[in-house]
């Protein structure tokens, strides 16, 4: 698991490789990941906290437990309202 640290996202790679990527990711509160896009389909799945992703303006909150498809090429952010951990599940 990855810990949580002040004023940043912290993040570990569990795997990857040309059709895969599995990265565990720790927000403390207030931290996000801008907008971009990915040309892989990506699941990310809420383990702790609350997360809001949006999707080409929309935004979702998640809390752990809950998960939000994040589809191809689209642009999508995350931020944390508060602490935030997340599994994400990229397929290229």
């Amino acid at each position: 698991m990855v810990k949580y640290q002040g004023g940043q996202v912290v993040s570990k790679t569990l795997a990857q490789d040309t059709s895969h990527s599995l990265t565990l990711f720790a927000f403390e509160k207030g931290e996000e990941i801008s907008s971009h896009s990915s040309s892989g389909d990506a699941l990310v799945i809420a383990l702790d906290g609350v997360g809001q992703v949006t999707i080409d303006d929309q935004v979702f909150t998640l809390k752990a437990g809950e998960s939000i498809l994040m589809p191809a090429n689209r642009p999508h952010a995350v931020f944390a309202p508060e602490r935030f951990k997340m599994f994400l599940v990229v397929s290229f």
